[in-house]
C-alpha cells in the first residue's frame, strides 16, 4: 500500500489507521477526516478489494464524505469511515469483529462506527461488546430510533427526489414521473416503495436478479439489466448502489433530467459534477440527500450517551429538513452558475472550519 498522504483522495485527513490482527486475520483501515464538529462518525464497509489501495481510496473518500454529510445535516459529529478488507470468499468471523471492536475502542472515541455495505445489525452488536463507540444497534420499539438506518436513508432520498422534481420539472407530485433506480436493496427498495405509493413510474435494476424481479412484480415496475439502467430514458436517475458510477462515458450516455440517489461518492472525480451541470442535469449532492441514515445513527448514539432513547419523531423531523438544504444548494447554483456539488462542498467546508 502506498503512503496514504500521496493518494489523490487524501484531503488533510486527521488520521488514517491501518489495523492488522494476525490471530483473526483482520485487515482494516479506519480513516478520520475531521473532528472539528465532534467525533468522526461513519459506518464500516466489509468488502473484497482486488487491490488494497482500492480499500484505502474508499476509506479516504467515504470519510471525507461523512465530514460533509454530518456538517450539512447539522449534526455535532465529524467524519470517519472504516473498511474491512475481506478475502475473496467474504470470510467474516466473530474473532474478526471482536478485533475490529478493540481497534475502534483503542481510538478513544475519535471514531464512532455503524453499519455499511456488508455489515449487519448483528455484526454491530458483536462489535459493541468490545467498544461503546458504536451505533445502529437494535431497539425495543416504543417510538425509539435506532437499528437499521436503511429505512431512514430511504425516506430522506424519497423527500429529496420530490424536491428535485419540484425544482427541475416544476411538478408538485411524482405521480407519473419516471424514476430509474439502480440498486434495490434496503435503501433503493425502500425508495421504490415510497415512490410507488405516490404513483411514480418505476424502472428497476439490481445485480440480485431474483430480488429485483420480485420487487418489480410487487410494485408493477419495469425491470431491466444492471447494464441498461444508466441509459434508460427517464425523468430521474436514482443511483442507490456503489459509488463512482458517474464518469465521462456514463454522463454522456445519461438520458435524464435529474440525478438523485443514495449511493455514496457517485461522482467518479470532482470534475464530473460540472459535466452534469453543463448537460443541464440537476444533481442532488449525495451526502446531502442520503443523510437520513446518519441522522438516525447519530440520534441513537448521542441519546444513549445521555441515558435516554432517541425519538423517531425527532429523527424524522430532522430528515424532513433535507429538501430545504437541497433547495438552498440548487438556488445558489442557479444564481452563481456553479455546479451544485461545488456549492455544497464549499458550504460543508466552511462548516468544518476549512472554508
Amino acid at each position: 500500500m502506498t503512503a496514504f498522504w500521496t493518494e489523490p483522495d487524501y484531503d488533510d485527513h486527521e488520521m488514517v489507521h491501518v489495523v492488522r490482527d494476525r490471530a483473526s486475520g483482520l485487515t482494516a483501515i479506519i480513516a478520520v477526516h475531521s473532528t472539528h464538529l465532534g467525533p468522526g462518525a461513519g459506518g464500516t464497509r466489509f468488502w473484497h478489494y482486488p487491490e488494497p489501495k482500492d480499500g484505502l481510496r474508499d476509506a479516504l473518500r467515504l470519510s471525507r464524505g461523512m465530514s460533509y454529510k454530518n456538517a450539512m445535516a447539522g449534526l455535532p459529529l465529524g467524519g470517519g469511515k472504516a473498511v474491512i478488507l475481506a478475502d475473496a470468499e467474504r470470510t467474516k468471523t466473530p474473532e474478526m469483529l471482536a478485533a475490529f471492536g478493540d481497534a475502534v475502542d483503542g481510538l478513544g472515541g475519535r471514531y464512532v462506527t455503524a453499519e455499511d455495505v456488508g455489515i449487519s445489525e448483528a455484526d454491530m452488536v458483536a462489535v459493541s461488546k468490545r467498544t461503546a463507540h458504536v451505533s445502529g444497534l437494535p431497539v425495543d420499539g416504543n417510538g425509539s430510533a435506532g437499528g437499521d438506518p436503511g429505512p431512514f436513508t430511504a425516506y430522506g432520498i424519497y423527500l429529496g427526489i420530490k424536491a428535485a422534481v419540484r425544482h427541475k420539472l416544476g411538478a408538485d407530485s411524482v405521480k407519473d414521473v419516471h424514476v430509474a433506480l439502480q440498486g434495490t436493496g434496503s435503501v433503493g427498495g425502500g425508495v421504490a416503495r415510497l415512490l410507488a405509493k405516490d404513483g411514480a413510474r418505476l424502472t428497476l435494476a439490481d445485480i440480485h436478479a431474483d430480488g429485483v424481479r420480485a420487487l418489480g412484480d410487487e410494485l408493477g415496475a419495469n425491470v431491466v439489466s444492471p447494464e441498461a439502467i444508466m441509459t434508460t430514458s427517464c425523468d430521474v436517475f436514482s443511483p442507490n448502489a456503489l459509488g463512482a458510477i458517474l464518469d465521462d462515458a456514463s454522463i454522456a450516455a445519461l438520458d435524464t433530467r435529474i440525478v438523485a440517489g443514495g449511493a455514496n461518492n457517485q461522482l467518479a472525480r470532482a470534475h464530473h459534477g460540472k459535466a452534469l451541470f453543463e448537460r443541464g442535469i440537476l444533481y442532488a449532492p449525495d451526502y446531502v440527500i442520503n443523510a437520513g441514515g446518519i441522522i438516525s445513527v447519530a440520534a441513537e448514539y448521542l441519546a444513549r450517551r445521555e441515558g435516554k432513547p432517541a425519538s423517531v419523531e425527532d429523527v424524522r423531523e430532522r430528515i424532513e429538513k433535507i429538501p430545504a438544504r437541497l433547495e438552498e444548494v440548487w438556488q445558489a447554483s442557479d444564481r452563481d452558475g456553479t455546479a451544485p456539488d461545488i456549492v455544497a462542498d464549499a458550504m460543508a467546508q466552511a462548516l468544518i472550519g476549512r472554508g
